[in-house]
């Protein structure tokens, strides 16, 4: 099991889904789960959609019951990249629960605060196919208009300088203690983040290849 770390606009999705590519195992990002169980109106997702709508946070144990069963899959007896979970030591100390001794390799992908704020304040994202662009990174061929499927790129509401900074001070506060917690066991990594995204993988590869089997790939 692989849990990536980072925050805001570090690039764990995007380096997720090259992991997920490069070993042939599936990228779970708990949002992503979430969004599917509600808009399937599974029970769970019926439940997390009460508490969505209501804007409180949804249970671990809502979230947890839907990770136990994405791993209980047939793709995932390989292994899986977790995105968007564990958050703090709380959920980090039910996920141990919840795996038992699986390995995990934990890699957090590092980027400083106001390289953040640069990047999520230039992002745009396609209102039809949720395709990400960055004005300063990757720019679509044509303004304002999503290179796929000519949908409208829009910036989120909380895609702006105030909100940022209350995010990564959050961010933080949960992360410092989960990092401590993780270096305890000595499953603890971290890469550049600022880097081109084929550097930071390179350096991603090399982290997994030492701890899943120290083969390459």
């Amino acid at each position: 099991m692989i849990v990536l770390l980072g925050p805001p606009g570090s690039g764990k999705g995007t380096q997720g889904d090259i992991i997920s590519e490069k070993y042939g195992i599936p990228k779970i990002s708990t949002g992503d789960m979430l969004r599917s169980a509600v808009e399937k109106g599974t029970s769970l997702g019926n439940e997390a959609k009460e508490k969505m709508d209501r804007g409180e946070l949804v249970d671990d144990e809502i979230v947890l019951a839907m990770l136990k069963e994405r791993i209980s899959e047939t793709d995932c007896e390989n292994g899986y990249v977790l995105d968007g979970f564990p958050r703090n030591i709380v959920q980090a100390e039910k996920l141990a629960a919840l795996v038992g001794d699986i390995p995990m390799t934990i890699i957090d992908i590092l980027l400083a605060d106001d390289v953040v704020i640069q990047r999520l304040t230039s992002r745009r994202i396609c209102n039809a196919c949720d395709k990400i662009y960055n004005l300063a990174e990757r720019k679509p061929k044509q303004n304002g208009r999503c290179d796929n499927c000519q949908g409208e790129l829009i910036q989120r509401k909380d895609d702006n300088p105030e909100i940022i900074r209350e995010r990564l001070r959050i961010y933080h506060e949960e992360i410092e203690p989960l990092i401590v917690f993780y270096k305890n066991q000595s499953v603890y990594h971290h890469v550049n983040g600022e880097k081109d995204i084929q550097k930071v993988f390179a350096n991603v590869k090399n982290i997994l290849n030492r701890n899943i089997d120290g083969k390459e790939h």
